[in-house]
């Protein structure tokens, strides 16, 4: 099955024209497509957006590490934007045909070659962070290249996830994480004053008080004072959020925005959030838009023979004498569509009249349960890969005991493929488990505040939920049996333990 992942590397160069060409040359490898390039002078960065399938991207990303470090002095860089390393940081964003836990297994995969290839140490962030305190780059990045060379030494919390406790000379260190798509998001404010985009900042950003999954700085752009953002979950703090806190902020001091920009690309979802926003539009829904809906049908995720059009070959392919797609696949399934019900019931009583005090809540529920949608069935796919990659290990092991020539280190790394296999394939079926879970929650609270003609949809949606934690943690439990790691095995079950604690309501509970 063909996979597809972004990268959007971050290069400590936003002046030299010729060292990004070199860069992004470096990285120009067959199954890997550039959609972006983006310089800035005064932060001294340039922001790369690439996608490719999974082999290929690791290796592109590994090799415009090298290419960096080749090419980039720490010594001597200075910009606006904070940095330590040559290769800043480099995510990796499950786009189909794999989980953000697959994106995980990849950022390990590629931080462990990054400092075998180049001597450059490497941190994990976000999703593939082995501590939570290393979740938050700007935890990882504080100091800078200067500070963290001087302290790096000598404090143990500065140790990096793969290589000795010390910076590559000139190259300073890597960060590489998994994570889903952020948005890069900048605010320019009618004032030099940059005081004031810093107090800004400090109000939206999440760390200081403000918006959840919001990153901010305020910096000295053009001339103007810039709010600088990511937004790391933009369908939980949408984009149209962020705007108006800080046009609020701004009127504070005086002054306001005068335009926005987008570093890298944005997801049509983002766009399509502050459209909705800002026109009012009652009854809108992604599929009301046209090319959204020939994309849908010509690329046969909507029947125009029928509703069984859709759904039949999946079913047959359940049907077929073969492991994949098996129960694991039909969880997830089940799962997706409970979250397409209770979307649809949210979705109806949104807007109407006799719903109207429920509106923020609804509205809540609709912002949730679209983002588990789409997960739950990435999940359809990613757990019959997750088997795959199984059989492939023992099939991988075996071969190498065979033709091994130190049959004992053989061995071992045959196990830890196997192992490594075992862990994928677990907590795929949990991670269903668990967001199944959360949307029997969220349809259990949409039944008193929604039409209830619709009661039956409902009840049906926590029919299927139940049924995908029934079938996830099955699972769950036979991949569990065969792994040999004690503490992965008391992590998981505890949080299987916390499923059956807050389990699914049974359907027609009122």
């Amino acid at each position: 099955m063909s996979t597809l992942v972004e990268c959007v590397p971050n290069f400590s160069e936003g002046r030299d024209q010729s060292k990004v060409d070199a860069i992004v040359a470096a990285m120009n490898l067959p199954g890997v497509f550039l959609l972006d390039r983006e310089m800035d002078t005064d932060h001294n960065r340039c922001v790369i957006t690439l996608v490719g399938t999974r082999e290929a991207i690791q290796e592109a990303a590994i090799l415009g590490v090298g290419k960096a470090a080749e090419l980039i002095d720490l010594n001597t860089h200075q910009g606006a934007h904070p940095r330590m390393g040559a290769a800043d940081v480099i995510p990796f964003i499950p786009i189909d045909g794999l989980t953000l836990e697959d994106c995980v297994a990849m950022a390990r995969q590629v931080g462990a070659e990054i400092y075998r290839r180049f001597g450059v140490p490497v941190y994990l962030y976000e999703a593939a962070a082995n501590s939570p305190e290393r979740q938050n780059l700007e935890n990882i990045r504080r100091g800078q290249f200067e500070g963290i060379r001087a302290d790096i030494a000598t404090n143990p919390a500065r140790k990096p996830d793969f290589g000795e406790a010390k910076l590559h000379p000139t190259a300073g260190a890597t960060v590489v994480g998994a994570r889903k798509a952020l948005v890069a998001y900048n605010v320019f404010l009618n004032t030099p004053d940059v005081d004031i985009a810093r107090k800004i900042a400090k109000a939206v950003r999440f760390s200081s008080g403000g918006l959840r999954y919001v990153k901010a700085a305020g910096f000295l752009v053009r001339g103007m004072a810039q709010v600088s953002m990511n937004l790391t979950d933009f369908e939980q703090t949408p984009v149209h959020r962020v705007f108006e806190y800080v046009k609020r902020e701004a009127a504070r001091y005086g002054v306001v925005p005068v335009s926005s920009e987008i570093v890298g690309l944005v997801p049509k979802k983002a766009l399509e959030q502050a459209a909705e926003w800002f026109l009012q539009v009652e009854n809108f829904d992604s599929s009301l838009i046209l090319e959204n809906r020939l994309a849908a049908v010509m690329g046969g995720k909507m029947a125009v023979g029928g509703l069984r059009a859709g759904v039949e070959p999946f079913i047959e392919q359940l049907a077929a004498p073969t492991a994949t797609p098996g129960g694991g696949s039909a969880a997830a399934a089940s799962a997706a569509m409970a979250a397409g019900l209770a979307a649809m019931v949210a979705g109806m009583s949104r807007g109407k009249k006799a719903y109207v005090q429920h509106e923020a809540q609804l509205s809540a529920a609709l912002a949730r349960l679209s983002p588990l949608r789409e997960e739950l069935k990435a999940a359809i796919d990613a757990d019959a890969d997750s088997y795959n990659s199984v059989m492939k290990a023992y099939k991988q092991a075996k071969a190498a005991n065979h033709a091994a020539n130190d049959p004992a280190n053989d061995a071992a790394d045959g196990d830890r493929l196997i192992e490594a296999a075992l862990h994928l394939a677990t907590m795929v079926p949990l991670n269903v488990a668990e967001k199944a879970s959360e949307v029997a929650q969220l349809a259990e609270t949409l039944q008193p505040i929604t039409n209830p003609n619709m009661k039956s949809d409902l009840i049906t949606a926590l029919a299927l939920a139940a049924a995908a934690i029934t079938g996830a943690l099955a699972n769950v439990e036979i991949n569990l049996e065969s792994v040999k790691d004690a503490k992965f095995q008391a992590e998981v079950r505890k949080r299987v333990a916390a499923l059956h604690h807050g389990e699914a309501a049974t359907p027609g509970k009122a």
